[in-house]
């Protein structure tokens, strides 16, 4: 069997349900989940090891980091600042590579496959990583020669926002804020430990807030719970 599953479709509450079981797994433990930078806890709980290495574009895409799932080691593209200087970004990297780990890796294989090589080192396949994009979902075209691979890559990123972004956490941060206003949404991503970017994007996907194509104003979504922000 192969290290790496065979592609197959994946729905947002599969996904979603995907993190919060990893989530609940992680509770009770000394990788419990706190906020802000969940991600960092997750990777310890799975025994994930991050490094940083110059990697090389792919496709003509930048890669942000790749994984190797044979070692459990995760590699950060250093050639890339943003990566190291905002916390939100490598948080949603970080969480990327790990929704690889949850949906993409046989970890049973992985796992003796590691063992394998800690008693001989001398299979090449260990040295063979699993690239990582970010893509959306409406870059995913239906025609496209990489669908399955895009596919893959949107699964990943959506699973990272699930994790950093669960709704009881949103639920949370959002009280005694504003969703519509730009300082209040700064504060809660700094809280949550994302970017503002990547927070919009999942206040939207819940059905929180509302932007306008071609627009900056933001709107309420008739998903906000209790249909009023609560400010105190």
């Amino acid at each position: 069997m192969s290290v790496i599953k065979p592609y197959r479709y994946l729905t947002k509450n599969a996904i979603e349900s995907e993190a919060n079981e990893l989530l609940l797994q992680m509770q009770g433990t000394p990788n419990s989940p706190k906020w802000p930078f969940v991600a960092d806890q997750a990777a310890n709980y799975l025994k994930l090891s991050v490094v940083w290495d110059s990697l090389p574009s792919h496709n003509n895409r930048p890669v942000f980091a790749r994984i190797y799932p044979q070692t459990r080691i995760i590699e950060f593209n250093e050639d890339i600042p943003e990566l190291q200087q905002n916390r939100g970004l490598e948080q949603s990297t970080l969480a990327h590579e790990i929704g690889h780990w949850m949906l993409h890796v046989n970890q049973d294989e992985a796992d003796g496959f590691v063992q394998q090589l800690e008693l001989s080192l001398s299979d090449e396949a260990a040295e063979q990583p699993f690239l990582c994009r970010k893509v959306t979902e409406q870059q995913i075209s239906p025609n496209s020669a990489n669908k399955q691979l895009d596919s893959i890559e949107w699964q990943a990123q959506y699973f990272a926002s699930c994790l950093l972004m669960p709704t009881h956490i949103l639920e949370e941060k959002r009280i005694g804020r504003d969703l519509t206003r730009e300082s209040h949404l700064d504060a809660m991503a700094q809280d949550i430990g994302v970017t503002k970017a990547n927070l919009k994007h999942r206040l939207k996907d819940v059905g929180w807030i509302c932007i306008p194509k071609g627009s900056k104003q933001i709107y309420l979504g008739n998903g906000v719970p209790n249909g009023q922000m609560r400010l105190f």
